[in-house]
Order: C-alpha cells, then sequence, then structure tokens
C-alpha cells in the first residue's frame, strides 16, 4: 500500500461509524429517525429555484464562470451586509463568492499558511475548521470551549503557552455543535487580541439567521478595525435552504481575500453561473423566507427540548443554530458518545452524532440536527424514553 502523507494525518471519521449502522438498518426495512447529518430537509424557497431555471435555459450561462463569483453576486452580498449588519464591504476587493463555506474555509487555510504553522480552533468543533489546517500541513491547537469555562480566557491561556506563536484564530458563532452563542463585547476583546499579538481570524457565520426569541448574531466585522485583521464566511445552505447549492462567501480583509482569490484562480472557475444568479435573487430578496425557515427550527427545537426534558433527559434549548447539543446523562455517560449513539440507533431507531467526532471535549455529548418535522421528533422521544 503506498503511503499519503495528507491523508494519514486525517483520522477515521467517527460518523462512518453510526452511518454504517444506519444504512444496514434501513435495508432491513427498519425506520430510523435521523437527526444526524446537519442537511437541512426543507424545500429552497420557489423564488430563487424559478430563477435557476429561468437562468439555466440561457446558453451564455452556460459558460465558464469567475473563480471569484460574477460582479453582481458579489455586489449582492456586500448589499446584504450592509443591511443586515450595518458594514460596509468593497465588493471587489473584500468579497469573494465560494463554492460552499467549507471549499472557502479550505482553500484559505492553504492560501494563508505555511507547514509548521499553529492554528488556534475551538475544541469541540466542525471538523472542517480542524482539518482544513491540518490539510495545510499546519499545526492545530485546540482552544476548549464548553459551558463550564469561560472561551475568551482559555483563548488567552492557551496562546500563552504555544509556542512558535498561533498565526491564525479560527471561531464559529453560533457555534456547531455546541450551540454557543456571544455578544459583540467578545468579538470586541478578540480583536483587541488579535492586533496586539498579529493575529489572523477567520469566522464562520453560517448560522447567524438562525436565532431564536430576543437573540440576534452579532457579525465579527461590525467591530471597528476587524476587517484589519479577519474575515467572515457565510453561507446560503441554512439560511435559504440551499445545501445542495453550494454557495458560499468569504468577506473581509482585503489581503486574506486577495490571497484566498489568487489560489482558487488556479482551482476552480466558480459556481456554475445560473447559481450564481439564483444566489443574487436569495440574497436581494425579500427575508420572509429566511424568517419561515427559523420558525421551522424553532418549532422543531421547542418539541425535541421539551420532550427529553419530560422524559429525563436534561438539555437546554438553543438561543441559535439548527441543533441540540445534549449532554449524556449520567447513568449512560460512562458509554461515551459512539457506543451511547449505537444504543439509541439499534434500540430506539433514532440516529445522532457522536460529540467524540467533533473533538476532544465532545465525548460526553450527542448533537441533534432538527431536521425531522415534529411528529417524527415525538416518535424519537417515545423510543428514546422507553430506553430510559
Amino acid at each position: 500500500m503506498r503511503e499519503f502523507s495528507r491523508i494519514n494525518r486525517l483520522p477515521p471519521y467517527v460518523f462512518n461509524i453510526i452511518n454504517e449502522l444506519k444504512l444496514r438498518a434501513r435495508r432491513v426495512g427498519e425506520d430510523i429517525i435521523d437527526f444526524g447529518m446537519g442537511n437541512p430537509d426543507m424545500p429552497t424557497p420557489q423564488h430563487i429555484v424559478d430563477k435557476l431555471c429561468e437562468a439555466a435555459q440561457k446558453p451564455q450561462n452556460h459558460r465558464y464562470s469567475l473563480s471569484r463569483g460574477i460582479y453582481k453576486l458579489r455586489l449582492a452580498i456586500t448589499d446584504w451586509y450592509k443591511r443586515n449588519h450595518g458594514v460596509e464591504l468593497d465588493p471587489d476587493s473584500e468579497a469573494i463568492a465560494t463554492i460552499g463555506s467549507k471549499e472557502g474555509i479550505s482553500h484559505m487555510a492553504l492560501a494563508i499558511t505555511s507547514p509548521g504553522d499553529s492554528i488556534m480552533v475551538p475544541t469541540p468543533t466542525y471538523p472542517i475548521h480542524t482539518y482544513a489546517f491540518i490539510l495545510a500541513n499546519a499545526d492545530v491547537i485546540n482552544v476548549p470551549l464548553s459551558r463550564e469555562v469561560d472561551f475568551f480566557e482559555e483563548l488567552l491561556d492557551t496562546f500563552k503557552r504555544a509556542w512558535p506563536r498561533p498565526k491564525v484564530l479560527v471561531l464559529n458563532f453560533p457555534h456547531n455543535p455546541t450551540t454557543t452563542v456571544v455578544d459583540i463585547e467578545f468579538f470586541e476583546k478578540v480583536v483587541d487580541f488579535a492586533k496586539e499579538h498579529n493575529l489572523m481570524v477567520i469566522h464562520d457565520f453560517a448560522y447567524a439567521d438562525l436565532v431564536f426569541e430576543d437573540y440576534k448574531a452579532p457579525s465579527f466585522l461590525q467591530v471597528k478595525g476587524a476587517k484589519d485583521l479577519g474575515v467572515e464566511v457565510f453561507t446560503l445552505s441554512k439560511s435559504y435552504n440551499m445545501p445542495g447549492w453550494r454557495v458560499g462567501f468569504t468577506v473581509g480583509n482585503a489581503e486574506m481575500i486577495h490571497a484566498l482569490g489568487r489560489l482558487k484562480s488556479y482551482q476552480d472557475y466558480g459556481m456554475f453561473q445560473p447559481i450564481q444568479i439564483a444566489s443574487i435573487i436569495a440574497l436581494n430578496g425579500p427575508r420572509d423566507c429566511v424568517e419561515e425557515i427559523r420558525d421551522v427550527y424553532l418549532n422543531r427545537r421547542n418539541v425535541l427540548c421539551e420532550g427529553l426534558n419530560r422524559i429525563g433527559w436534561e438539555v437546554e434549548p438553543p438561543k441559535a443554530t439548527m441543533f441540540v447539543w445534549a449532554e449524556i446523562p449520567d447513568q449512560f455517560k460512562s458509554m461515551g458518545s459512539i457506543e451511547f449513539s449505537k444504543m439509541l440507533l439499534e434500540k430506539a431507531k433514532v440516529a445522532v452524532s457522536p460529540g467524540i467526532g467533533f473533538g476532544e471535549g465532545g465525548d460526553h455529548y450527542v448533537r441533534f440536527s432538527l431536521i425531522e418535522n415534529e411528529h417524527r421528533t415525538r416518535q424519537a422521544i417515545r423510543g428514546i424514553g422507553e430506553i430510559f
């Protein structure tokens, strides 16, 4: 067998253990209620689909596009930021379209780091935040993120103990998987800290719109000086129910955007142009569809959390995201998240994501994605209740 050094740096994909069991169960006819992958189940709003169909009929849209996105899409991106977050951005130098947020983060990692650079990443976290940099041959330093610690204090302590000094800080608030949220004062402290230590910041803002009740997620770029040192990443996957379309963008620091653009110019020709045109309609259109999507997740959150608490599984309803980060009940905690997830699948016919798959600090948790309707969620709670 040949050795591939980058591939050897990747651990076994933990989620495949549950996925294989889930597929096996479905092959023999079992009904599995799936809260695993954060894959939105609702249709893309019709006006966006209609624009895609219209644009796809025009032959001029079938040619190669631009790797950084057509100008009107970049303008729609910067207008969206101005309307929703009060942030002024230059569509030419401070915005770039990406083929989903994962592509943007992965190529940004390659563009701005060198082998041996140190990167600070929360743990647990969404895997691409860590493995984009591991694949770029950088060294990842984990910063604990949990309800029991002050994350900013952990960040300071981790930085002081790290040598060589970290070059990049990766953040994601509202956070996947822990659902942790922050206020604008947190980002103000981050910007001051990053300026003092010449750190670049990448903030993944995927769940900007999936916020509940009175919480509003701040943009990192709302802080004065944030554009001097960092970028923010967004995706249309969640806010507009467009996961399979693979539309994202990165905005902020012009040097980092330029580096990403240079790299992408060698790697791709951008998205299919009709997708970009439909995305302009999404970003420039009314917010009604975004609010309806958010309300669906809110209702699902309430049914799941109320049901779990009723059967004795204490969970805290999240203020944002499309997830519930549930601490494993004490009587099952010694099993660890993989074995506990296996038990839920085999005995309750419920699939969840084991917390250890998101990194160190996750093994006492499982993540529910709010991708099943209320009826199926109640059915899942009955199944889990029988185990309890």
